[in-house]
C-alpha cells in the first residue's frame, strides 16, 4: 500500500479516526471543507462584507462555495487513490500520479481562490483542467454508454464548474483587461447556462430525483411536496438557463439561481448529509450542489464586474 509524505498508510489513519465512527476518507473530506470555510469567512468578514450592500453582500460567498468543494473534491484524490485512479483514461500511465496531482491541484486551487492569491492565473488553469475531464473522461463515457442521461448530467456538471472558473477569472480581470475579460465571461455564461437548461428539463422528466444536478440520488420521501419541489427548480433552472443563453438579465437570472441552488443545498441536501453523515456519496452530492451554486453566484459576481467596468 501508498505511504503518504507524513510515512503512514491509509489503514493507519482509519484505525486513527475509527473511534469517531467515520471512515477516514469522509472524515478528512470535512475537515478541509472546514479549514477552507474558517479561512474564508475571515477573508471575506475583513475584507469585503464592509464593503457590500444588500443583497450583494452573497456574492463574496461565491467564491467560498466555489472553493470549499473543490477542497473535498482535493482530499478525495489523496485518501481514496485507487478508486479516483480508476476514472484516469486508460491510455494514460501512472494512474496514481495523475489522481495524486489532480488532487493537489484543486487543493491548491482552492487556497488560492479563497486567499485571491493569484487567483485570476489559478481560475484560468482551473476551468481548463475542467475542460480536459470533459473531453477525456466525459465524452468517451457518454459515447460508450450510448447516451446515458446521468453521464450527460455529469459532464455537464464540470462543463458547469469550467464555467464558474472562468467566471472568477473574468472578475479578477482588470480594466485594461476588459476584452479579455468580456470573452471569458462569455464563455462562462454559455458554460453555466446550457447545463442549467439540460438541468432543468431533466427535473420535468424525472421529478423524483434530487434537484438541483440531476443525478442519480433519489429525492427522499420525507420531503413535503417533493414534487411541487421538482417542478419549481426545473422552472427556475430553464428560465434563468435560457436568460444566460441569450445574454438577457444574466446578473439577475445568475443570482437568483445561484441563490435557489443554495437554499437546496441548505433545505434539501444538508438534511441528507446530516441523515447519513459517515457516507461518502451523500458526501460528494452535498459539495456537487454547493460547488453548482457557487459557480452561479461567481458568474452574478462577473457580470456585475463587467458592468461596472463598462460604466
Amino acid at each position: 500500500m501508498l505511504r503518504n509524505f507524513l510515512g503512514v498508510t491509509q489503514a493507519d489513519i482509519a484505525v486513527w479516526f475509527a473511534p469517531f465512527g467515520v471512515p477516514s476518507d469522509v472524515l478528512w473530506g470535512y475537515i478541509s471543507g472546514c479549514v477552507l470555510l474558517v479561512i474564508g469567512l475571515i477573508k471575506i468578514s475583513e475584507d469585503e462584507l464592509p464593503q457590500a450592500r444588500g443583497i450583494e453582500k452573497i456574492m463574496p460567498f461565491g467564491r467560498l462555495f466555489l472553493a470549499i468543494p473543490m477542497a473535498v473534491f482535493g482530499t478525495e484524490h489523496l485518501t481514496d487513490t485507487a478508486d479516483i485512479a480508476s476514472i484516469v483514461p486508460k491510455w494514460m500511465p501512472a494512474h496514481t500520479f495523475w489522481a495524486y496531482l489532480v488532487g493537489f491541484a484543486l487543493i491548491a486551487a482552492a487556497l488560492s481562490i479563497t486567499l485571491k492569491i493569484q487567483a485570476r492565473l489559478v481560475a484560468t488553469l482551473l476551468g481548463a483542467m475542467f475542460c480536459c475531464f470533459v473531453l477525456m473522461i466525459h465524452i468517451p463515457n457518454i459515447v460508450a454508454s450510448k447516451g446515458d442521461r446521468f453521464l450527460w448530467a455529469v459532464g455537464l456538471r464540470d462543463i458547469a464548474f469550467a464555467g464558474g472558473a472562468f467566471a472568477f477569472a473574468a472578475s479578477q480581470m482588470s480594466a485594461t483587461n476588459t476584452g479579455r475579460g468580456r470573452g471569458l465571461a462569455t464563455v462562462a455564461r454559455f458554460f453555466i447556462g446550457i447545463p442549467a437548461l439540460f438541468f432543468g428539463v431533466e427535473h420535468f422528466l424525472h421529478p423524483t430525483f434530487a434537484t438541483g444536478v440531476p443525478l442519480q440520488k433519489v429525492m427522499p420521501e420525507w420531503i413535503p411536496g417533493r414534487l411541487f419541489w421538482a417542478y419549481l427548480t426545473g422552472a427556475v433552472l430553464i428560465v434563468s438557463g435560457g436568460c444566460l443563453v441569450a445574454n438577457k438579465k444574466t446578473r439577475e437570472a445568475a443570482t437568483h439561481l445561484g441563490l435557489m441552488i443554495l437554499l437546496l443545498v441548505l433545505l434539501e441536501y444538508l438534511p441528507m448529509l446530516i441523515a447519513n453523515p459517515k457516507d461518502i456519496v451523500s458526501l460528494n452530492y452535498f459539495f456537487d450542489t454547493l460547488f453548482f451554486s457557487g459557480a452561479v453566484l461567481v458568474l452574478a459576481a462577473a457580470c456585475r464586474e463587467r458592468t461596472s467596468a463598462r460604466s
